[in-house]
């Protein structure tokens, strides 16, 4: 709290704007930022309001960052991620680090004071990834990952950008693989959003964990065809995620039933209705997206008189960053997906 300069009194990630400079306390680390992965609904909704064009991008992301201290989308209220190299570990730092590791930090940019020092010249505004030079501070609460030799730094950081995802997944889907333990009925599990990051990694932990049939849902013919040529999962269908109807009518169709666990990874608003919908009675809708309304997604579940339960996901699971980059390595169908992302940005 000793970093929160406006308004007083509340947690990092709360607060307007930050105190970024480079002296650290006893208990923190300073890392010299290489790359921002800047979250999925925070960049769409930059993208759009600036009709796609990159150099305003980029100049508001630079204002957000100067004027606040940290990178926190004022409409989303979400940042991202970076990655880096330790320039200095207090001493009391409970974090591990030392100095020339290069990490990936698992906590989110709008609590992580930062400072960028080339104004983003590298960057064309047009891709999540963010080449930069700068400063950023890790609190002793905050959590981070050294980056494995085996992989490409760049794919490192989408995957532990979205790591939260699939150990979470995974956690549900296992106990309702427990609770039916002996039970003919197959686990059923319906990602939105399942050719994206959070979304293919999420369908592979399903699978992993037991689940007995699942479906993903994209938006285009496109995204099928990737998703399907992955192998991910037992079905694929087109729907709109906002269309509340049509997506639960293809949900179960695919699946011959309503979902068990829905996961929604989307980065559009408006899905929460048609998750809710999609989902069987009794079951549990995970909320991955920050363009989510939690207060739509509470008032459309009473609406609709739907017993289901509904998570939050946090980004934070024991063990999440491991079991993300374990499921990178073992399924070819997620590392092509990531690969032919990075590719295109």
């Amino acid at each position: 709290m000793h970093r929160v300069v406006e308004p007083a009194g509340v947690l990092p990630q709360a607060a307007w704007r930050l105190d970024p400079r480079p002296e650290i306390a006893a208990n923190e680390v300073r890392i010299r930022v290489e790359r921002l992965n800047l979250d999925a609904a925070s960049f769409r909704q930059l993208f759009g309001k600036h009709g796609g064009d990159g150099d305003a991008v980029r100049a508001e992301v630079l204002e957000i960052i100067s004027t606040r201290g940290k990178m926190q989308n004022p409409v989303t209220g979400s940042g991202g991620m970076l990655i880096g190299t330790v320039e200095e570990a207090g001493r009391r730092s409970p974090l591990g680090l030392k100095a020339g590791e290069r990490v990936a930090t698992l906590v989110s940019l709008t609590l992580t004071p930062l400072v960028v020092t080339d104004g983003l010249a590298r960057w064309d505004g047009l891709s999540e990834q963010v080449p930069c030079d700068g400063w950023a501070i890790l609190f002793a609460r905050s959590i981070a990952a050294v980056l494995p030799e085996d992989l490409d730094p760049q794919l490192s950081l989408a995957v532990l950008d979205v790591c939260g995802a699939p150990a979470l997944t995974a956690r549900v889907v296992s106990r309702y693989v427990a609770e039916r333990a002996g039970d003919a009925r197959p686990v059923t599990v319906a990602v939105i959003g399942g050719a994206g990051k959070s979304g293919s990694l999420s369908l592979a932990a399903a699978r992993q964990a037991g689940a007995g049939r699942t479906v993903g849902v994209v938006p285009v013919s496109a995204e099928r065809d990737a998703l399907v040529a992955a192998g991910l999962c037992d079905a694929v269908v087109v729907a709109d995620a906002r269309d509340p109807v049509a997506l639960s009518t293809a949900v179960t169709s695919a699946l011959e039933v309503p979902a068990d666990v829905t996961v929604v990874c989307v980065d559009v608003p408006g899905c929460e209705h048609g998750a809710v919908l999609a989902t069987t009675d009794g079951g549990t809708v995970i909320f991955f997206s920050m363009a989510t309304s939690f207060s739509a997604a509470a008032l459309g579940a009473e609406g609709l008189a739907a017993d289901v339960t509904m998570l939050v996901g946090n980004g934070y699971v024991p063990g999440h960053a491991e079991l993300a980059l374990g499921l990178l390595r073992s399924e070819p169908g997620v590392r092509g997906l990531f690969e032919a992302r990075l590719a295109a940005d």
